[in-house]
């Protein structure tokens, strides 16, 4: 799951990146503005924090969240 959302993440912080023409030295402002708005459109945000932070979610939960996002056509 928190790969699943990562990999948002890199896709739009590399356009960002494009949109800006390329110039370096802004990589983790690209994340950080590509990160928050890949979550802010995520009904995984608060299990994507809480794994990146080192909470225990559930592994049932995870995959059930995970499926519904596949399903979700505003977060694929």
């Amino acid at each position: 799951m928190v790969q699943l959302v990562e990999r948002k993440v890199r896709s739009r912080a590399q356009q960002i990146y494009e949109d800006r023409g390329q110039s370096e030295g802004k990589d983790l402002q690209d994340w950080f503005q590509a990160e928050s708005e890949i979550l802010e459109k995520s009904i995984l945000a608060p299990l994507y924090r809480r794994l990146k932070s080192g909470g225990d979610a559930k592994p049932h939960v995870a995959a059930e969240i995970s499926a519904q996002d596949a399903s979700c056509p505003e977060t694929a």
